[in-house]
């Protein structure tokens, strides 16, 4: 069966016999993981496995950042915030790149070991130290060590055999408001976006696997549409300026910043019809089954020939990855930092 373009959430530490039934429905081609559903490797290690016996192409992804976004702690290597290799770098550019490509790749090593595709990073977001939600999540200020800090975060998952997701298009820490919690309005002119917040995502298109749009409208851009919900964005600035052919994931169609889009099956349809190539429906299930339910009359075009480049392309054992020299060093460092 073909990837559906609609990734859900779960509800505990195992499959219920109602998501065992949605993830047999062809609309569905993705699982996202947050903290309720995780126990222990072993047990994500289990659940994961369960969701595959009953669709082996399903993407399985979670957001493993680091720092307060961070879903799954015990058993795995404690994070820091990106921020936080921030005065590394400073000191010593050289060695500070290298443990932040050890450290991605030790993220995605763990991650694949218990059978997750994807981490939905590195976040290119500049910390304009307005936006309380993205804050530290930033690797930097400016745009220069962003771009610095997040290539060799996407070496490093590349390395481990994980596809990199930037977010969030075209950049969210120069508006004060949390688009889970309302709309963020940013009234610059594109010019001023272009220069500063864009150029992450200008100098690392060509690296990047996936690229997640923020909730946020640009009033002078497009005034009428969010990012995610907006041709102008995906379609002219990111896949014809920016040349950027890889998967685009709408944010949590239930956060309040896609609130705008009206019911859910609309903003879905707003999402696919702007661009979207798969769109996150988190923690409201109804939601869900609204979509579900009309899903044969959503109007999109199959993406799957570009969501199957964000299948994981290595497997590893965790025992092993624990006893080799670099992931025991990489861990050591961390934990200073952490």
């Amino acid at each position: 069966m073909a990837i559906g373009p609609l990734m859900l959430d779960l509800e505990g530490l195992e499959l219920t016999l109602e998501e065992q039934d949605f993830l047999s429905h062809p609309f569905i081609g993705g699982v996202i993981y947050f903290t309720r559903n995780y126990e222990s490797a072993e047990q994500i290690k289990r659940l994961t496995d369960s969701i595959r016996r009953i669709r082996p192409e399903l993407l399985i992804a979670v957001d493993q950042e680091g720092g307060r976004v961070q879903r799954f702690r015990d058993g795995f290597t404690r994070l820091p915030a990106m921020q936080k290799f921030l005065p590394l770098y400073r000191k010593n550019a050289f060695t500070t790149l290298a443990l932040v490509k050890d450290s991605a790749w030790l993220m995605a090593s763990e991650l694949l070991a218990v059978g997750i595709d994807f981490s939905f990073a590195p976040v290119l977001d500049l910390d304009d130290f307005k936006c309380d939600v993205i804050a530290d999540r930033s690797f930097s200020s400016e745009a220069e060590e962003t771009i610095a800090l997040s290539r060799a975060w996407i070496a490093g998952m590349h390395e481990a055999g994980m596809a990199a997701t930037g977010k969030h298009f075209p950049g969210h820490g120069s508006v004060t408001a949390d688009s889970h919690l309302a709309l963020p309005v940013d009234d610059r002119e594109f010019s001023d976006i272009a220069s500063k917040d864009l150029l992450p995502f200008i100098a690392l298109s060509n690296s990047l696997d996936a690229i997640m749009p923020a909730h946020i409208v640009f009033s002078k851009v497009d005034p009428d549409h969010a990012v995610g919900f907006s041709p102008y964005w995906l379609q002219t600035i990111l896949r014809k300026d920016l040349g950027f052919d890889g998967v685009i994931f709408s944010d949590d169609l239930t956060m309040e910043g896609a609130a705008s889009g009206g019911t859910f099956v609309k903003r879905a349809q707003l999402a696919l019809s702007a661009g979207c190539d798969m769109i996150l429906v988190c923690n409201h299930r109804a939601g869900v089954l609204e979509i579900l339910r009309e899903s044969k009359s959503l109007d999109y075009e199959s993406s799957a020939h570009r969501l199957d480049a964000m299948r994981s392309t290595k497997l590893f054992d965790l025992t092993d990855i624990k006893k080799q020299p670099r992931w025991r060093l990489s861990q050591q460092l961390l934990s200073a930092i952490a």
